[in-house]
């Protein structure tokens, strides 16, 4: 059973999938899956080889953004930024919680000029707290709008 959680209509977070819930993402119209999970993070956890395989399968994109627990680099946020931009429908990000993958859209949002607030208030409607990188968010929306 997935876990797959709505922040926004065009973007959906997840706890690691597995084949299965690739399965379930492309029957409710997901385009792209992101995996931002390294690999080898966790023993239990479906290869990224193997979830990129089943999506193309299916006939959804794939793209691997790997984030480790100890934070974000900018190229990891510009690479979430232009695969949302690139995505042709709605998306699934996962990674082990669903977190991380939240947090980096919350960054390439801001980084695209959205609100902060908004960015905020999205996420935790779908159970996710973005309150460690607020200061981040609101550097990247000012810095878009300079």
């Amino acid at each position: 059973m997935s876990d797959f959680r709505q922040v926004t209509p065009d973007f959906w977070a997840s706890p690691q999938i597995t084949p299965g819930d690739v399965a379930e993402a492309a029957a409710l119209g997901f385009t792209l899956i992101v995996n931002n999970r390294p690999e080898g993070e966790a023993d239990d956890q479906t290869a990224g080889a193997e979830i990129a395989a089943t999506a193309r399968a299916a006939g959804m994109d794939y793209r691997a953004i790997p984030v480790s627990p100890g934070g974000f680099d900018e190229g990891q946020v510009r690479a979430m930024a232009e695969a949302l931009a690139g995505a042709q429908g709605p998306v699934l990000a996962y990674c082990r919680s669903g977190t991380r993958s939240t947090l980096l859209w919350s960054l390439a949002q801001a980084l695209n000029g959205r609100d902060p607030a908004t960015i905020a208030a999205e996420a935790a409607g779908a159970g996710y707290d973005v309150a460690p990188i607020s200061p981040l968010l609101d550097h990247l929306a000012a810095r878009s709008r300079a």
